[in-house]
């Protein structure tokens, strides 16, 4: 069963309409799922997580990293080398690839940089002030009368 029926869910909530491309997407992934290149997601903070991708061989100007509509793309593509290279044995894979990150809501990008081989995307969540919590002060039926007390000194 790869489709999911959420008709029920759309006449009790406002808003979720991006959850059913979510459940597509999930769905359609095939057996076939890409494994190249490895890749790390980690929790550096409450709202802070980093990925981390092995992208040995490739430069900087190899990558190109685009965020779009809740998803951040990574795809490598090296350039043609101008020289034949006989390998003995060719170990390391440096074919182009195309990696998507589905992110939550409100998680942007802050910043990527490449380091010893490894492609490092910060990412933070930041909630917009209406989002975050906040108190609510009771207020009674009738207001209290105060009385002040002055003592004689």
């Amino acid at each position: 069963m790869r489709h999911f029926d959420l008709t029920p869910l759309y006449r009790s909530t406002v808003g979720f309409d991006r959850l059913a491309s979510v459940f597509d997407s999930l769905a359609s992934v095939d057996g076939d799922t890409p494994t190249y290149p490895p890749y790390n997601i980690e929790r550096r903070g409450e709202n802070e997580y980093r990925i981390s991708m092995a992208v040995a061989g490739f430069a900087e100007g190899d990558l190109n990293i685009e965020v779009k509509e809740n998803a951040v793309t990574v795809r490598g593509e090296r350039g043609e080398k101008s020289e034949e290279t006989d390998y003995l044995h060719r170990g390391i894979a440096t074919r182009a690839f195309e990696r998507r990150f589905q992110l939550a809501d409100h998680v942007e990008v802050k910043g990527a940089n490449l380091e010893n081989g490894l492609l490092h995307i910060d990412l933070v969540r930041e909630l917009p002030e209406t989002m975050k919590p906040r108190s609510v002060e009771i207020n009674g039926g009738a207001k209290a009368k105060v009385i002040e007390n002055q003592a004689e000194v």
